[in-house]
């Protein structure tokens, strides 16, 4: 634990590290001609703002010094030239992107939309009603876990539905925030990266050139290890009650001191008082949740062109997510506000209240989002996509059945860095259908499989990943605090996973691979669940 006094000591710490670290490389670049683009320094800005936000606690200010240092190398320590980089080809180029802005919007629809149904107290008859059906802590977890499977069109939507549904159950249950963001995150993109019918199935297919997208999406499924072993984990801690390093601190005080938020006091929000006065029942929360997928279905779907003689997948394949996701919430909250007025569960002028109100919800989440999309457009432009794809072709051709775990590290390395998958998958696997293209189709579809494991690992444990954010946004949690609590785990099945894609090279067997993960997975979990009885025990 950090005594007082200690973060202003990390913080000072650390600025005054990376002060040395951007003069030594302005030496080196300015006087030396020291080449940036393109090699190991192009992941200097994602590195110092990760580290930083890890050891500050502090997310805003570490993302911006991380965006700093990517314009300060972009412009050559040239000071005008920073201040461009920094706001024309980081914030406002990132702002003005139409993706980024349907998905920001996205956001808004959802706070307004949770902000209505917790005014008129559907949020609070949900939980009142669940608590009748789910007994325990274990089944509260266990539908978080359920709901969060099924929901596999997309993990931006996913992080969002599931945490309005099931955060009253889990708060009824005594059930941590960062818990349930990590139930949250890890049924997102883990599912989505599993599903054949869903927007990442879509953004894979895309990447290969020259085979079947979709079908090599399909056979990449089996030998997907880390999405497969973190719903095998989830399960596992689920039932047997496993927690350990800083989780287990939080879901005691959550227990035993009622405090979910690990604030040093029993949790009572306004939130919830708002929500004992609301009039609404179990189906003012079940339609504009229903409302909401449906709308968003529809929305995806026919922004794939569908309704112009698409089929249902290809209309998937083809779909803009962040322009169906807009539309489709922009209907389902039309329709959840006539729904309350015809109701008379919310007079008009409440309704209107709840608008602006679920827009300042979002604001924390919308502002680290916009952050962590400007980081990525700096390092882009310092080219650390070339040099990362430079590293994988010149390590295919002399470790063929090693090439899996390989794959696999490099790419959490590379999602981790820059907080994206879909960008670590247009990176990697066209490499990877180039080094095995008519020569070994099984070891292709591992390798693509590598890379997707790799990269949802990466994207997980990042704390700027936008799947990320919205799982702390969507459990409304502090985002560091669900960054730091989940870490541990998702390290624990990136260890088996790597192993495992080691097996899978000289086997080139799924079943036989899969087996030996979830085995070594259950023992490490089963001696972590010992260590933590011997020392309640103590």
């Amino acid at each position: 634990m950090l005594q007082k006094g200690e973060p202003k000591i990390l913080t000072a710490f650390s600025l005054a590290a990376v002060v040395l670290v951007l003069a030594g490389l302005a030496v080196a670049v300015v006087h030396f001609h020291m080449p940036v683009k393109e090699t190991y320094w192009a992941l200097t800005p994602p590195v110092i703002a990760i580290a930083l936000a890890l050891i500050t606690k502090e997310v805003y200010s570490s993302l911006f010094l991380g965006i700093l240092t990517g314009a300060f190398l972009n412009a050559g320590f040239d000071l005008v030239g920073t201040l461009n980089q920094v706001f024309t080809g980081g914030l406002i180029k990132v702002l003005a992107d139409k993706w980024n802005v349907g998905i920001l919007i996205f956001l808004i629809v959802l706070g307004m939309m949770v902000q209505l149904m917790n005014r008129a107290g559907g949020s609070a008859a949900f939980g009142r009603w669940a608590s009748g059906h789910i007994k325990t802590r274990m089944g509260a977890q266990l539908a978080t876990l359920v709901l969060g499977c099924l929901i596999f069109i997309d993990d931006y939507f996913n992080c969002l539905t599931v945490g309005s549904v099931m955060r009253p159950v889990t708060d009824k249950h005594m059930v941590s925030r960062a818990k349930l963001a990590y139930l949250i995150d890890s049924t997102a993109a883990p599912i989505c990266i599993i599903a054949p019918i869903s927007s990442w199935a879509a953004a894979v297919s895309g990447f290969v050139k020259g085979e079947n997208g979709i079908n090599l999406f399909v056979q990449s499924i089996p030998f997907n290890f880390y999405a497969l072993l973190t719903i095998v984990m989830m399960i596992l801690l689920i039932v047997f009650n496993i927690d350990y390093g800083p989780m287990a601190d939080y879901e005691r005080k959550a227990i035993h001191e009622g405090d979910l938020h690990n604030t040093g006091s029993r949790t009572e929000t306004a939130e919830a008082e708002e929500n004992s006065r609301g009039r609404g029942g179990v189906i003012d929360m079940l339609l504009p949740i229903g409302s909401l997928i449906i709308c968003c279905v529809v929305g995806m779907i026919y922004t794939g062109g569908f309704f112009e003689g698409t089929s249902f997948v290809e209309s998937f394949a083809n779909s803009d997510a962040s322009v169906g996701l807009v539309l489709g919430s922009s209907v389902a909250l039309f329709i959840t506000v006539v729904f309350y007025l015809v109701r008379q569960v919310l007079p008009f002028a409440s309704c209107m209240e709840c608008l602006p109100e679920g827009f300042k919800q979002m604001v924390p989440a919308m502002l680290i989002l916009s952050f962590a999309w400007s980081l990525k457009a700096m390092t882009d432009d310092l080219g650390a996509a070339k040099f990362v794809a430079g590293v994988v072709a010149h390590s295919a051709g002399n470790f063929m059945n090693f090439l899996p775990c390989i794959i696999f590290l490099i790419a959490i390395g590379l999602a981790f860095a820059t907080g994206t998958s879909w960008g670590t998958f247009g990176i990697l696997i066209p490499i990877v259908v180039s080094c095995f293209q008519g020569t070994d189709h099984t070891m292709m579809v591992i390798s693509i499989s590598a890379c997707m494991a790799g990269a949802v690992c990466g994207d997980h444990c990042s704390p700027i990943s936008d799947t990320t954010i919205m799982s702390s946004a969507g459990a409304q949690c502090v985002h560091l605090n669900h960054v730091t609590t989940q870490l541990p785990y998702a390290l624990t099945v990136a260890g088996v996973s790597f192993f495992t894609f080691l097996i899978a090279g000289f086997s080139k067997s799924a079943p036989i691979s899969l087996c030996f993960g979830i085995a070594i997975l259950t023992m490490v979990l089963m001696a972590m669940r010992r260590r933590s009885l011997l020392r309640n025990r103590a």
